[in-house]
């Protein structure tokens, strides 16, 4: 059970883990249901503090790169226009598509300055529920993923990181990790 002064989340919400997506959810004890977003009414400041200090797991051990495979994490900005405008930042996502780019933009110099990287900005500023995994969508080959995200990873090399990428989901930069 989490703190609702700790947790930015409203009365009678709380996180919860799901055992079979080894996910973080959100879970009315009120009402009993239950969501993959944050309720509305959610600071959203303090709820990803929370999420990255509570939800984010330890860095893994290597795995075995499986053949055709490529393993990359990303930074995911939804906008207005996306396949499901809402995230586990944001219950309803209303920033337009130049917003959404704008702010990555913003990320992508961060990046490319050194400032941070890609896998610590991802943990409190990804819309993406890999967010809690530093951006690291694993091992994927070939079909695995959106036309348009599958081209860019494929072509970059491992450390490499790619411009803005458009696809149905929002607007993604890509680091290849292996």
């Amino acid at each position: 059970m989490s703190n609702t002064v700790e947790t930015g989340l409203p009365e009678d919400w709380e996180v919860r883990h799901s055992q079979s997506k080894n996910l973080p959810y959100y879970f009315n004890s009120a009402t009993k249901t239950s969501r993959w977003e944050p309720p509305s009414g959610t600071d959203v400041d303090k709820l990803k503090i929370y999420m990255a200090k509570y939800h984010s797991p330890p860095a893994q051990q290597p795995q075995q790169q499986p053949q055709g495979k490529i393993r990359c994490a990303h930074l995911l900005v939804k906008h207005n226009q996306s396949r499901r405008p809402s995230s586990w930042r944001e219950s309803e996502i209303t920033r337009t598509k130049e917003q959404a780019r704008k702010i990555l933009e913003e990320f992508e110099q961060r990046i490319k300055s050194g400032s941070i990287s890609l896998g610590e900005l991802a943990l409190t500023e990804s819309d993406c529920s890999s967010a809690r995994k530093r951006g690291d969508l694993g091992y994927f080959g070939r079909g695995d993923m959106q036309k348009e995200f599958e081209d860019a990873a494929f072509a970059l090399k491992p450390g490499e990181i790619s411009g803005i990428v458009d696809t149905a989901s929002g607007l993604h930069l890509i680091e290849r990790l292996e």
